[in-house]
């Protein structure tokens, strides 16, 4: 494992297990979020962001969290292993929404800078629908993925992954 794709429905945890995941296995991490989004909110075209997601992938060792359907070939062709977080609905919504209240009007470490928390309707919307939409896309790409592929289901599925790997790196 060198090259760790994380990927799932918003508030699946994705940033929370890259960064525990990074402490238990030395491997940087790369929150794609950080690097996607630009002060205010404000996207990159798709020439830059695909050039910027090549840059990312180019290291030899990384654990990369994020979405991003649009580059998501791109990565897997670098990646050696997948963590597809395959949560409730209901959980992810849940978190998303406690996510937005209790971090409103600041900044999460996994964002980027000037990208304050914000109540944004459309956002909620498509965590709701992730399970019904993206999700076949994302499956659909990942048919084709020839390295490690571990899909967790289950708050406790992700904690026995994690027990798996000794604390400290």
């Amino acid at each position: 494992m060198r090259r760790v794709l994380i990927i799932g429905s918003p508030g699946a945890g994705k940033s929370t297990i890259a960064v525990e995941l990074a402490r238990r296995t030395g491997l940087p991490v790369i929150h794609l979020d950080q690097h996607y989004w630009r002060a205010g909110w404000a996207e990159p075209d798709k020439e830059s962001w695909a050039a910027d997601v090549e840059k990312l992938t180019a290291g030899e060792r990384w654990i990369m969290d994020g979405n991003y359907s649009g580059t998501l070939e791109q990565r897997l062709k670098r990646a050696d292993t997948v963590i597809d977080l395959h949560l409730p609905g209901w959980l992810c919504f849940g978190r998303v929404l406690r996510r937005t209240v209790s971090s409103h009007g600041e900044r999460r470490s996994d964002m980027a800078e000037g990208c304050p928390e914000r109540f944004d309707l459309y956002f909620l919307w498509w965590t709701l629908k992730y399970s019904f939409s993206s999700r076949k896309r994302v499956e659909q790409k990942l048919s084709s993925f020839s390295g490690k592929l571990i899909k967790l289901c289950s708050r406790d599925d992700v904690r026995r992954f994690l027990a798996t790997f000794s604390s400290g790196g």
